[in-house]
């Protein structure tokens, strides 16, 4: 069995910073970690990947080219259905190790994850290789404070659950970058709460949009609340016993580790408790 995290969220979000943060994690862990960049259009990170997609592709490949001429977005769609197209190229890079554990560093174009097919397409090449595979999208948790923008970001990510159809983690990044009093406003939501938000979204004034569909939001509210769809777990990537625990949260999501060999140990018994015993 293989082992994957499919690290997916919007531009911005943290990443490649986070892909950076677990594969150094994995090396203080004595663990073998790899990464894999799928952005084509990437232009910097800190970790040395396994595979990089511009190897194969480029989005400013598809921007020049004089027959598709596409813009930014069009190009980085284009890129990850040429790579589906090529998949043996990607299985070829990727080996066939059992236990491996790669993390894939995915481009930040929402739409990708929320209603294209192109990366649950990508997800089901992975899962026929043998990948047992937990996706773990990232919001900025300083677009997470107020009531309007949460639910926001709890639609998205209730988007992506139901698009890929994986085992899933939602995590707020960045936390070492929030303010005291904004990390209070957080807690209220941390536990779905469709009062509180709808509470927040009234205190920072109604718009009229906001007042002919408030009995909307807080019903949406109200359902996340009840089906405890979604959850987020706060990420300070400077606390590495956060890393750990959120480690532990996703290495128990893909059953990481559950079909290694229990190490044992056999037990000899000193000389002088065996005296003991036969004097008994």
């Amino acid at each position: 069995m293989r082992y994957a995290q499919l690290v997916i969220g919007p531009a911005g979000s943290g990443k490649s910073t986070y892909c950076t943060s677990i594969a150094q994690y994995g090396v203080d862990q004595k663990r073998n970690i790899e990464v894999v960049n799928l952005d084509p259009a990437a232009e910097h990170f800190d970790y040395t990947p396994l595979v990089d997609i511009r190897e194969l592709i480029q989005v400013q490949d598809t921007m020049e080219d004089e027959e598709l001429h596409f813009g930014p977005n069009g190009g980085l769609i284009f890129c990850i259905e040429y790579l589906l197209e090529n998949s043996d190229w990607l299985r070829e890079k990727l080996g066939e190790h059992d236990e491996d554990y790669i993390i894939f560093d995915c481009p930040g174009q929402i739409e990708l994850y929320t209603h294209l097919t192109a990366m649950k397409k990508l997800v089901k090449q992975l899962l026929n290789w043998n990948f047992n595979i937990c996706s773990v999208f990232l919001v900025d948790v300083q677009f997470m404070t107020d009531g309007a923008k949460f639910l926001s970001g709890t639609m998205a990510a209730l988007s992506v659950m139901v698009n890929l159809e994986l085992p899933h983690i939602n995590i707020l990044s960045k936390m070492d970058l929030l303010s005291k009093s904004a990390r209070r406003r957080l807690d209220r939501f941390l536990e779905p709460d469709s009062h509180a938000i709808l509470g927040d979204v009234e205190l920072n004034g109604m718009s009229s949009f906001n007042v002919k569909y408030k009995n909307l939001t807080e019903t949406i509210g109200k359902i996340i609340e009840d089906y405890s769809l979604v959850r987020f777990i706060p990420l300070n990537l400077k606390n590495e016993e956060n890393i750990g625990d959120v480690m532990i949260t996703i290495d128990n999501v893909i059953q990481f580790g559950e079909d290694l060999d229990v190490k044992t140990k056999d037990f000899e018994e000193e000389p002088d408790e065996i005296e003991h015993f036969s004097n008994e």
